[in-house]
Formats: structure tokens, C-alpha cells, sequence
């Protein structure tokens, strides 16, 4: 059995301490991402300038021509409408923070990830085998900007809210990459023993939990549908949408036709989300019942109890949202708990596998 002590390659913890440092931001980036959505701040920057734009306009005249921008999108029209006059430079100030908060942090993630590797990398501290792992996550990073502008032009033309098909895959690609550098940084941890475990006899546990993952990625999918759609806006009772179990505007109609209804229709939307999570809390039990009936090691036990305290704060925190009417406290707490959800998931499905050899240094 190979030492407990000896790490991957000698500056394994350094990477490893590097990556949860990474996917802490990309979780700062989710609840800043999260307020932008319901501060509806994500159109408020019209131009993308992925090399500059550290600073925010600095005079009066960088301000206004920043708003003569945005003063010709659909947004800045809804806007005035709602208000029942032209939208003010103060109020724009406002509505632009957010976005610029959140550019900013983005172009942050893409440094404080690209620096320490060009780092590692001179000076020859990662092996080769896993120099490819680290240039993907580079590479998803910068899909997962060039993806965020393309969600933003949708709002820009035609419409005044972005399309809610490319708000779910931006959000999906950012806990998407969350997972890959946290299942690296696991696979840098020291090793443990697994002398209790035949990992060879747990195939339909995996299958299980696999499953288990398939249904929370349609989950998140349906989520980034509601915030979307503004679908969490529409009915704020639980376990019943309004006086019903299924409301009638949920159903297909001359608006919606069948498979339309399933993605465009709010109500439905708010439907499905809602209901598959009912579903996934009480799939989770069964799972975790499962798991601990198997013949498990303490460790991996601890994390399907983490999974299962995780499923039910997302259920909770995600019905409470409802109720209190989309609460900017309550329903960012909820989008960050995903990622917690997934890293969770993460943390189960890599203990259901062998650890990876460990180098002698």
C-alpha cells in the first residue's frame, strides 16, 4: 500500500491549493452572476473588450457615452416604459455595477488561473501527463467567456432579455468547469486507503449515482430556464401553484405548442423545476439508503451524507425562494448551493473510484 504521505508529484498540494483557489472564484462568480440576473444588469455593458476594461468610466463624458449605448438596446426602452419616463444616468450607474463587477471578476478568474500555470509550467513543477488536463480547463475558461458575450448579444438586438437556451448553458458550462478542476484537485489529493472497499463490486452503485448526476444536470438546465424566463416570478406558493397542483396555463395551447410548452412556457418551466426537485430530494434519500447499505468506507459514506445535507438545503433554500418572492439573499444563496450540490456529487462519484498511483518523488 502505497504512503499515505506521498503526493502525485512534488508540487502536487501547491497545484491543488491553486485549483480550490480557482473554484472558489468561479463560485464568487455564480452569486455575482446570480444578482446580475435579478438586478437585470447583464445588458447594461453593450461592448465587450475582453484585454481591457479593468476600469469603469471615469469622467461624466466616459459615463454618458457609455449610456448613449446602452440607450440604444431594447432594454433601455422596457425600462422607460416601466418607469414611465427616460431611464436617469444614476439609475444606469446602478444596473451597471453588477455587470461590471461581474466582468471584471471574470477576467480575474482567467489570470489567477493563466499566471500560476505559465508558472508551474516554466519551471517544470507539473509532469507531462498532467500538463493537458490544466490546458482544458485554460481552454473552457475561455469558452466559458467568449459564451458569456454571446449570451448578452441575444438581449442586444431584438428583445430585451437574453435568450434563456444560452443563460443555461453559460451557467452550465461555469459549474461544469467547477467540477472538472475540482475532480482534479481530488485526484492531487494524498492518498487514502481503500483497503476495506472492492471497487470492482460497486458498478451498480455508480450507475445509481451516475443516473443520479443526469437528472440534476436537467435540473440545473430547468433552473437557468426560470431565471430565464423570469418563470420564479409567476406563481410564489408551495407545494400548490396557486390553487392547483398543475395550473392550466401550464398546459400547451395556441401560444405553446407541446414540445414548445416544455421550454418556453414559464409556468411550465416553474412547473418542472419545482417538481423535479421534490423529485431529486426524495431519489436522494433512496440513493444515500443505498449507499449506506453498501459496503462502504467511513469517508465515502461522509460524502453521500454531504450529498444528501446538500440536496435538501438546495430543496429548501429553492422553496423558500418561491415564498418570499425572489429574495436576492435567498435565491443567490440558492444558485451558489448548486455548485456546493454538484461539488458534493463530485466528491461521491470520485470516491467510487480507485486512486490514481502515486509517483515516487
Amino acid at each position: 500500500m502505497p504512503n499515505p504521505n506521498v503526493p502525485l508529484f512534488p508540487a502536487a498540494r501547491s497545484v491543488a491549493l491553486w485549483l480550490w483557489m480557482v473554484c472558489t472564484l468561479i463560485v464568487i462568480m455564480v452569486a455575482v452572476g446570480g444578482i446580475t440576473r435579478i438586478t437585470e444588469s447583464g445588458l447594461s455593458m453593450v461592448n465587450w473588450r475582453p484585454l481591457t476594461g479593468f476600469l469603469p468610466p471615469g469622467n461624466t463624458a466616459e459615463w454618458e457615452a457609455e449610456f448613449e449605448h446602452y440607450k440604444q438596446t431594447p432594454q433601455y426602452a422596457k425600462f422607460s416604459e416601466e418607469l414611465g419616463q427616460d431611464m436617469s444616468l444614476a439609475h444606469f450607474k446602478e444596473i451597471f455595477f453588477w455587470e461590471f463587477v461581474h466582468r471584471v471578476l471574470g477576467r480575474i478568474i482567467g489570470l489567477a488561473y493563466a499566471i500560476p500555470m505559465a508558472v508551474f509550467m516554466i519551471r517544470g513543477m507539473i509532469p507531462k501527463e498532467w500538463r493537458l488536463r490544466l490546458w482544458i480547463g485554460l481552454v473552457l475558461g475561455g469558452a466559458q467567456g467568449v459564451l458569456g458575450w454571446f449570451m448578452v448579444k441575444s438581449g442586444l438586438v431584438d428583445q430585451p432579455y437574453v435568450s434563456h437556451f444560452r443563460l443555461a448553458a453559460h451557467l452550465s458550462l461555469a459549474i461544469f468547469v467547477f467540477a472538472y478542476l475540482l475532480w482534479t484537485v481530488l485526484d492531487l489529493q494524498p492518498f487514502w486507503s481503500h483497503r476495506t472497499t472492492n471497487f470492482y463490486r460497486m458498478g451498480t452503485l455508480r450507475k445509481l449515482t451516475f443516473g443520479y448526476v443526469g437528472l440534476i444536470v436537467v435540473q440545473i438546465f430547468y433552473g437557468a430556464f426560470t431565471a430565464g424566463l423570469r418563470a420564479g416570478y409567476l406563481y410564489h406558493t408551495w407545494p400548490l401553484m396557486g390553487k392547483r397542483l398543475f395550473p392550466e396555463d401550464a398546459s400547451p395551447g395556441e401560444q405553446y405548442g407541446v414540445i414548445e410548452n416544455l421550454f418556453h412556457n414559464p409556468v411550465m418551466v416553474q412547473f418542472i423545476h419545482r417538481n423535479l426537485g421534490i423529485l431529486l430530494v426524495a431519489l436522494g434519500f433512496a440513493l444515500w439508503a443505498v449507499a449506506m447499505g453498501s459496503r462502504l468506507m467511513e469517508r465515502q459514506k461522509l460524502a453521500y451524507n454531504a450529498m444528501l445535507i446538500v440536496i435538501t438545503a438546495q430543496f429548501t433554500l429553492g422553496v423558500a425562494t418561491l415564498l418570499t418572492r425572489m429574495n436576492m439573499v435567498i435565491a443567490v444563496g440558492h444558485q451558489v448551493c448548486a455548485c456546493f450540490l454538484v461539488g458534493s456529487l463530485v466528491w461521491v462519484l470520485h470516491e467510487l473510484f480507485p486512486p490514481r498511483k502515486r509517483q515516487t518523488p
